[in-house]
């Protein structure tokens, strides 16, 4: 099953549940930093970061493989009038000109791994903009959790790879198995 496929079952399912995609509780705890401007939510799923940025003034994009998702949140940008743009784009195809020739003052990932991202996300935030990334980590408490090691960070492993931005916030929570950054660009 291609990942079109089986993030856009995943997402049917949500919605004929009606579970509301909420926003990530450790972004919205840094709020205080985030005041508007152009945001980008990289694999941005049902929106609960993006609609949760907009209301924050910020204008987003909102990128995910799911058209499933992506017509989704069209519907809520709609209903709402947010400043969200959603767009169906595979990430692991990086040769997208959009994204290349634009820049942010936040980027988001969160729960979503492809380490190929790191030097393009790096060049999309502006200077004094900001990261905000969070998802599994290889800890021994969560080896059984049902994610494959090659979607998990090894431990600090954000932390190493923005060692040279301003870390504000950094994190790993064994119980949960989730590794969080949050850092500014120099």
């Amino acid at each position: 099953m291609n990942s079109r496929i089986k993030w856009n079952s995943k997402y049917k399912e949500r919605l004929n549940q009606q579970i509301e995609s909420e926003p990530n509780p450790r972004l919205m705890n840094l709020s205080a930093f985030l005041n508007g401007g152009k945001a980008l939510d990289l694999a941005c799923g049902l929106g609960g970061n993006s609609f949760f940025l907009a209301r924050l003034y910020y204008e987003v994009e909102a990128i995910d493989i799911s058209d499933v998702a992506i017509h989704y949140i069209q519907e809520q940008v709609s209903r709402d009038n947010l400043t969200i743009h959603p767009k169906v784009c595979d990430l692991t195809e990086l040769n997208n000109q959009h994204l290349r020739n634009q820049s942010y003052d936040l980027v988001v990932i969160t729960y979503f791994l492809d380490r190929s991202l790191f030097p393009f996300v790096k060049n999309l935030v502006k200077e004094e903009g900001y990261f905000f990334m969070e998802t599994f980590y290889q800890s021994p408490q969560t080896e059984n959790q049902g994610v494959s090691n090659q979607y998990k960070l090894q431990p600090k492993e954000l932390l190493t790879e923005f060692s040279d931005w301003k870390v504000l916030l950094f994190e790993e929570n064994e119980q949960e198995g989730r590794q969080t950054i949050f850092c500014q660009k120099p």
